[in-house]
């Protein structure tokens, strides 16, 4: 019978040592690194090492609201059953996903738009700082107006639609507004990504387990 690694941890360390030996070359550092590689883990697919866009200073921007117990926003449940909850409980945070929510529902259906726009709305109501945005572009075209209205300072922000339609754009246009922020560039991305980089940067300031 063919030997196998079983236990958990197992696997993830040795899929990340064999992560750090096919990536080749980069100019990350170790922060940088560890979340390109948790993004990799999670997909399989090392064009992610080229295309995952890690502003100057996100990363300290990042741990600093982690590290004083935030309200983590997210557009889908997916993204929300993908984030590590020990970390979280332990870091005195917590995640939330409005987009079930019958207020959200009946806001976009009154105003022609997507649950997603209106679960935004709410959570810039509610002064969330920290934004994980997986799965809906136009969650974060609605970030970014209300950012251009004077509604919205978010203190960090995880862009990571996936998509066709919007996916890309929508990263892009996030950009070019001055905050701190990780984006995957294209149409790659998704709920998991954005989940993986969240528990990279949780996993900085609370051990793996």
């Amino acid at each position: 019978m063919q030997s196998y690694i079983k236990n958990p941890m197992g696997i993830e360390v040795k899929s990340f040592e064999i992560i750090g030996e096919e990536m080749g070359p980069h100019s990350f550092d170790e922060r940088e690194l560890s979340i390109i590689k948790r993004t990799i883990h999670t997909t399989a697919d090392f064009e992610y090492k080229d295309i995952v866009y890690i502003r100057e200073g996100a990363i300290d921007a990042a741990l600093n609201i982690l590290k004083k117990g935030t309200k983590i926003y997210t557009d889908t449940n997916m993204a929300l059953s993908g984030i590590n909850k020990r970390a979280l409980k332990i870091l005195g945070c917590d995640v939330v996903c409005y987009v079930a929510r019958e207020d959200v529902a009946k806001i976009a259906k009154e105003r022609g738009i997507t649950r997603s726009m209106a679960a935004v709305e709410i959570a810039v109501e509610e002064g969330v700082e920290f934004f994980v945005f997986g799965n809906a572009p136009t969650a974060l075209f609605k970030l970014k107006e209300l950012m251009l209205e004077g509604k919205a300072n978010p203190g960090f922000v995880v862009g990571a639609p996936i998509g066709f339609v919007g996916a890309a754009e929508s990263k892009e246009e996030i950009e070019k507004m001055d905050l701190p922020m990780i984006t995957v560039r294209g149409r790659k991305g998704g709920s998991s990504v954005a989940a993986a980089i969240v528990n990279a940067l949780m996993y900085m300031l609370v051990e793996r387990s």
